[in-house]
C-alpha cells in the first residue's frame, strides 16, 4: 500500500466562523472511526491565510495521512467530515500528496516515502516545527522576511501557513510548478538565512520537511482556482 495524505484548505463566510472555531476546539474527535486513517491534524492558519503571529478566524487547514491512496481518495470523495467542510466554506480547496522526500517527524510520527523523485512537473512540500519557547523570538524575527519572498517566489503556485497552536508549532504548505522553482526559493534570500540560523541556533524540539507529488489539486483558495 502507499501512504497518502489528503491536505484541504478552508475559508469560511462570517456566518460559518463559529462551527470553524468549533473543528479546532473538537479536534481529532469526529475522525476516530475512519479506516485506514493514519495521522490527523486540524489547523489553523495565519493571518490571511499566511505565515504569521496574528491567527485568522476564518481560514483553516486539515491534514489527514492514510495508509493507501484508495482510502485517501475515498475520505476525499465520500466522507462527511469533508461534505461538511465544504458546507461551510466560501473557499475550499484539496489535493492527495504521496511523499517522494521527508526528514524528521511531527508529533513523533514519519511520513512513508513511496514515489521516486520526480525531474520535472509539479511538486508540493510541508514544512513544520515545534519551536522552543527560549528561541520563538529570534524565530519569529525571522520570519515575516521569509514569508514576503515565499509570496512572490517564481513558481510558487500556493503557499499557506499553517499551524497547531499560534507562536510555537507551526507549519507551511507550498505548491510549485517543478523541484528547481522550489529548490531556487529554499536556497537562496530571506528563506536560507532564515533556516540556516534556526538550525545553527538549534531553534526547534521538532521538525519535519517533506516533499511530495500532488495528485488532483481542486478547488479555490484565496481567490485562486486549481484544477
Amino acid at each position: 500500500m502507499q501512504a497518502t495524505a489528503v491536505l484541504s484548505l478552508v475559508n469560511y463566510p462570517s456566518s460559518s466562523i463559529p462551527w470553524g472555531i468549533s473543528r479546532l476546539v473538537i479536534g481529532k474527535y469526529p475522525f476516530k472511526k475512519i479506516s485506514g486513517l493514519q495521522f490527523v491534524k486540524v489547523l489553523g492558519c495565519g493571518k490571511h491565510g499566511g505565515f504569521d503571529l496574528n491567527p485568522s478566524f476564518n481560514k483553516q487547514g486539515l491534514l489527514c495521512v492514510f495508509d493507501s491512496f484508495d482510502q485517501a481518495k475515498d475520505f476525499l470523495e465520500t466522507s462527511s467530515i469533508i461534505e461538511n467542510y465544504k458546507t461551510h466554506s466560501s473557499e475550499f480547496f484539496s489535493v492527495m500528496l504521496q511523499a517522494y522526500s521527508s526528514k524528521g517527524s511531527w508529533s513523533n510520527q514519519m511520513i512513508q516515502v513511496t514515489q521516486p523523485p520526480p525531474t520535472d512537473g509539479p511538486i508540493a512540500g510541508i514544512t513544520r516545527a515545534s519551536i522552543k519557547f527560549s528561541k520563538a523570538p529570534a524565530f519569529w524575527s525571522k520570519a515575516p522576511p521569509a514569508q514576503d519572498s515565499l509570496e512572490h517566489a517564481p513558481g510558487c503556485l500556493l503557499a499557506a501557513g499553517l499551524g497547531e497552536a499560534p507562536y510555537l508549532r507551526q507549519a507551511t504548505f507550498t505548491m510549485w510548478e517543478s523541484p528547481s522553482a522550489m529548490d531556487a526559493y529554499a536556497r537562496s534570500g530571506a528563506h536560507l538565512e532564515a533556516i540556516q540560523t534556526a538550525y545553527q541556533g538549534q531553534f526547534f524540539s521538532e521538525s519535519m520537511f517533506t516533499r511530495f507529488i500532488p495528485i488532483n489539486p481542486q478547488g479555490i483558495w484565496r481567490g485562486k482556482h486549481y484544477d
